[in-house]
């Protein structure tokens, strides 16, 4: 996207969140907008009628929002500058990697189009930012991976970490510390449903804690391991 037909920032912010919220294949509600933006529900409706306005999305009867072909390639635009900024500042500057979400949540609205290309240029034009999620092409072209959640896994099974959730610094610095990252292979132990108790293996090391505890982190499933 030209520097010259950028959005404002909280255009983008409404349409990244609303690609993060899928809906770019169905409608998203009001409230599920508003609490991911942490905005009340009044500002939500009045900024989606102004992108329905702009033809960036798609109102429904009940007020649901659905992005549009410009609306999506805008999302993923902005989507590509965070997790290209991302990189950047954990790879370059040396930033923790619980830390850079916040800083490329601000960055991502104002680099430009030219700094932005020295700086994947000088990343040797990365594919997956540090939390493992793919980083779109400058076609906004995307890749989908089938990745379910650490907890689904069954007892005794093994699977390898491709993606963390980035929106909670402190579940990040913990999964850091137990190995917990993008490429580790990890085989569920022990799957207790009924008590909510998941004993993980990682590295060597045995992580137990309950499904909150593990939630976003999201892997690719392999075939049965003896335990």
């Amino acid at each position: 996207m030209k520097d010259s037909h950028r959005l404002t920032r909280s255009r983008e912010d409404y349409l990244k969140a609303l690609y993060a919220l899928d809906g770019a294949s169905h409608a998203v509600t009001v409230g599920e907008l508003a609490r991911r933006l942490c905005v009340s529900p009044p500002s939500a409706t009045n900024m989606l009628d102004r992108l329905a306005r702009e033809a960036l999305v798609t109102r429904a009867r009940r007020g649901e929002a659905r992005l549009t072909g410009p609306g999506k390639r805008r999302a993923l635009d902005t989507l590509r500058r965070h997790r290209l900024l991302e990189t950047f500042l954990v790879s370059v500057l040396g930033l923790d990697w619980a830390e850079a979400h916040e800083d490329a949540e601000v960055l991502e609205h104002g680099v430009s189009d030219r700094v932005l290309a020295a700086i994947e240029k000088l990343l040797e034009f990365p594919t997956e930012d540090p939390h493992g999620h793919p980083i779109p092409d400058r076609h906004g072209r995307l890749p989908r991976r089938a990745l379910v959640s650490l907890v689904s896994i069954p007892q005794g099974h093994r699977a390898v970490v491709r993606e963390i959730r980035d929106r909670d610094q402190r579940r990040m610095t913990r999964w850091k510390q137990s190995g917990l990252v993008p490429g580790a292979e990890v085989r569920m132990r022990e799957a207790n449903l009924e008590d909510d108790v998941f004993e993980v293996e990682v590295a060597g090391r045995r992580i137990v804690a309950g499904s909150e505890g593990l939630d976003g982190i999201l892997v690719e499933r392999r075939r049965a391991g003896r335990p």
